[in-house]
């Protein structure tokens, strides 16, 4: 299941309505307007032009961006895919950029957590969604995206010990049933699976997902005729989706190993002969 990091971008936003308190040098309120800009806008062009964000937020670094123009440097390798280079360059400056602003720091920190998942390294993602949990006690998005780095280490119960928290503060969070009924379905309650998947589909009706996950949870459980029926709905719902082709792939499978069992014996074919 793919998570949907809810900090890819707070951590420009928050950083934009603090910037005078964050600010590496002391600047007239001019020049921080100027810079907040320039980030802004460093930052967009990341998303959609990694190499020449880099090659601009370099540029801004040698004529005085300081910390702001390594800021986007990191965002623009994180775009690159170079996670690890961008992990580390975030978690850096969480502590420089953020020093007076516990939000700003959650945030940038939050980032290079997710970059750290990106990369493979679990344990650092959760050291890094932790230390933003410590500026930002409670944090619903920061304890789903924990949970979701703990459920990549299969560590599902303390995945799960997360979800709770975020649940009770948040219970209209779909996503978040969801993810618990993902780390649930691993460890075989599918039971529980499917209680949280009817809660994520009672707030989200519909969701392609949460169905596909259902028919999964619902195969496994042995209903494999209940399965069949959402991963039909699914290819209808969303045939393009990614849930949609899996969906297609499942029911391809399963039709194939129900042909298998029920093919009929050829008529030609040679018995074995009485003792």
């Amino acid at each position: 299941m793919i998570r949907r990091n809810a900090y890819l971008t707070l951590a420009v936003l928050s950083l934009l309505s603090a910037a005078p308190a964050t600010a590496a040098t002391a600047s007239s309120p001019a020049s921080s307007l100027d810079r907040n800009r320039e980030l802004k806008e460093c930052a967009t062009r990341a998303e959609t032009a990694p190499d020449a964000a880099f090659e601009s937020a370099a540029r801004w670094q040698d004529q005085g961006g300081g910390d702001f123009a390594r800021l986007c440097q990191a965002l623009a390798l994180f775009h690159k895919g170079d996670f690890k280079a961008a992990g580390g360059r975030l978690e850096e400056l969480a502590g420089v950029l953020g020093r007076d602003d516990p939000k700003a720091a959650a945030s940038i920190l939050a980032r290079g957590g997710w970059a750290w998942l990106r990369a493979g390294d679990q344990a650092r993602a959760e050291k890094l969604y932790t230390a933003a949990l410590a500026k930002q006690p409670g944090d619903v998005d920061l304890l789903i995206d924990r949970a979701f780095a703990r459920a990549e280490a299969e560590r599902f119960w303390d995945a799960i010990a997360d979800l709770d928290q975020a649940l009770t503060r948040d219970p209209k969070r779909a996503d978040a049933y969801l993810y618990r009924a993902t780390a649930q379905k691993a460890l075989s309650n599918h039971r529980q699976a499917l209680a949280d998947i009817g809660h994520a589909l009672e707030l989200k009706p519909g969701d392609p997902e949460a169905i596909l996950l259902r028919g999964n949870v619902k195969a496994l459980s042995g209903s494999v005729g209940g399965a069949k029926e959402d991963w039909a709905l699914v290819k209808r719902l969303s045939p393009d989706s990614e849930s949609g082709r899996a969906a297609a792939v499942n029911l391809e499978r399963v039709e194939k190993m129900t042909g298998v069992e029920k093919a009929p014996e050829a008529p030609n074919a040679a018995k074995p002969k009485a003792p």
